[in-house]
């Protein structure tokens, strides 16, 4: 009976404490399941040196690591016991120990604000911190989100650095709670505020209006400014009066300028600006500021093969020819007499305002060595000097170390040709010459050799005319020529067919070294020093004049035929 009773009693008991575990188990899952994944308020009830013990309600507290509680700016938490704090039940486990996030309760919270905002199509605010593939990552209101390439504005954007760290304005594209992403435009920002004022701007637009804008992206031939909702360009020649090779030295991305309108195209809504034109054109008095033949300082600027540019104040630029750099080194690169940055004395040579150019002589500030040599020299005067180059038409003869004097082919022998001549010439001799002309204006002296002895040739022709009969003796003799000598040095060939009227006589072989002959003189050059000999000529002029001498002593009734029957018989 007893046993019965304790059986009884026991199964009573189990069964009590068995409802009331699953009545407790089954309240513990029900705040489980009624607070995990949400955010709550939160008590900190005690602080340690890293983690935060915050009671939300439950059957126990969650730790919190302190590093959650620093707000930006900051370096360390600030919170206190008793502060309330909006904690995330990410999960509790069997033991009722919850496991509590205070990041992410603020992320949720944000989620909640841009999902509202992305229904209400409201803007945000964030900040683009980093580059990833294809796009930049952007803080939003504590949210990660991505920013596409194509969308950080209505242009191509080469630069991100001035659009970093800096709060901007986005537009919700969507947004995915479940996966946590979030995608943002703020091209989509700009095009809606573009579209509002830029019918406004563009109707108060007018050439020559200034405004103020922002330098919105910058490439090689300019600057695109943003007015407020509507773009200009900016050329690079329209900067500044002086010469840049690069908009990026004068504008920064995001800069705010002010900018004249030059140019408005009202079919187009094509706006052309100008920078410069805000300030003074220093072209306006410089016709009084640099006078021809004035002396000025400059900065080198720039070097090309032809010369270099020299900038004598902002805004003015004159060039400075190669020939104009040197007296002496005509052919040396303007490289290897100047450099970049180098400030030198120029003289103005010529002004063109229509076409905005100096130009600059930097020689002209420098002693003239032509002119120094011929006040020391004469023409007539004989000087001596080494080879310093050897060409096809002449000789250059060193006259001092910075000086060369030529002395061309014709001037170089009586006797021989030019080419000839020089070939007896070589690099590095001395030679005596005589000045023959100083030309300082063309930077010239010219030189000779034969003129340091007498023309054989002088008196080569003294009575000698074309036509007149001339004696010479035979020099040579060639298959189809002879060649004879008229004066001491001077001789001429004279062909087959011009050997005699007779074409049985036209016989070179008939002639020999040594044999004199008469000839009529056909062409005479004094210049080339060549002749012209016929004996063939000769030989019908005698003929003719045989024949008109006996015709004028017959009568006057005697036929030809007997003219010429008493000539040919006497």
């Amino acid at each position: 009976m007893a046993k019965q009773f304790a059986d009884v009693t026991s199964d009573i008991l189990n069964a009590s404490l068995n409802e009331d575990f699953a009545s407790l188990l089954d309240e513990t899952f029900a705040e489980s399941s009624a607070t995990t994944g949400s955010v709550v308020k939160g008590v900190i009830v005690n602080l340690d040196s890293d983690a935060a013990t915050v009671d939300v309600g439950l059957k126990s507290e969650g730790l919190i690591p302190l590093r959650e509680f620093i707000e930006a700016g900051q370096t360390q938490a600030t919170v206190s016991v008793g502060d309330e704090v909006d904690v995330f039940v990410e999960n509790i486990d069997f033991r009722g120990q919850a496991r509590l996030s205070h990041e992410k309760a603020k992320r949720e919270q944000s989620l909640n604000l841009l999902e509202k905002a992305h229904a209400d199509k409201e803007t945000v605010k964030g900040i683009i911190f980093g580059r990833v593939k294809g796009g930049f990552s952007v803080d939003v209101q504590g949210v990660l989100a991505f920013l596409p390439g194509s969308q950080v504005d209505v242009r191509p954007i080469k630069d991100i650095t001035p659009y970093m760290n800096t709060p901007l304005d986005f537009e919700i594209v969507k947004i995915d709670r479940s996966k946590g992403n979030v995608i943002i435009s703020r091209r989509s920002v700009m095009e809606g505020v573009r579209s509002e004022s830029k019918d406004e701007i563009l109707e108060d637009m007018a050439e020559g209006k200034v405004l103020d804008g922002v330098v919105k992206n910058i490439t090689d031939y300019g600057a695109f400014i943003d007015l407020g909702g509507v773009d200009g360009l900016l050329h690079i020649t329209d900067i500044a009066w002086h010469r840049i090779t690069h908009p990026s030295q004068a504008l920064k991305i995001g800069e705010t300028i002010s900018v004249q309108v030059i140019k408005f195209n009202e079919d187009t809504k094509r706006i052309s600006l100008g920078l410069k034109q805000l300030n003074e054109d220093p072209w306006a008095k410089v016709d009084a500021d640099y006078p021809i033949g004035k002396k000025v300082k400059g900065t080198v600027t720039n070097i090309t093969d032809y010369g270099a540019f020299v900038e004598l104040a902002p805004g003015i630029e004159g060039l400075i020819h190669v020939s104009e750099m040197s007296w002496t080194k005509k052919n040396a690169h303007p490289g290897k007499m100047l450099s970049t940055s180098e400030e030198v004395e120029v003289m103005v040579l010529e002004i063109n305002r229509d076409n905005r150019r100096i130009s600059l002589g930097l020689k002209q500030c420098m002693a003239n060595p032509w002119a120094d040599y011929a006040a020391n020299h004469k023409e007539g005067e004989t000087v001596k000097g080494q080879i310093r180059n050897i060409t096809d038409f002449g000789i250059f003869v060193a006259l001092n170390d910075d000086l060369d004097g030529l002395l061309h082919m014709s001037d170089i022998s009586w006797e021989k040709s030019g080419e000839e001549a020089i070939k007896e010439f070589k690099k590095g001799d001395e030679v005596e010459a005589k000045i023959l002309a100083l030309d300082v204006d063309r930077e010239r002296v010219s030189l000779g050799i034969k003129q340091l002895s007498e023309d054989p040739f002088a008196n080569a022709f003294d009575g000698v005319k074309k036509g007149a009969e001339v004696k010479a003796k035979v020099t040579a003799v060639a298959e189809d020529f002879i060649t004879v000598e008229v004066a001491e040095g001077l001789t001429a060939e004279i062909r087959k067919n011009d050997l005699s009227k007779d074409r049985a006589e036209q016989d070179t072989a008939r002639f020999k070294e040594g044999d004199e002959i008469s000839a009529k003189v056909m062409r005479l050059d004094n210049k080339e020093r060549t002749i012209a000999l016929s004996i063939k000529a000769l030989e019908v002029a005698q003929e003719k004049e045989a024949v008109k001498a006996l015709s004028n002593n017959d009568e006057g009734s005697a036929s030809l035929g007997d003219v010429l029957s008493k000539a040919l018989g006497k």
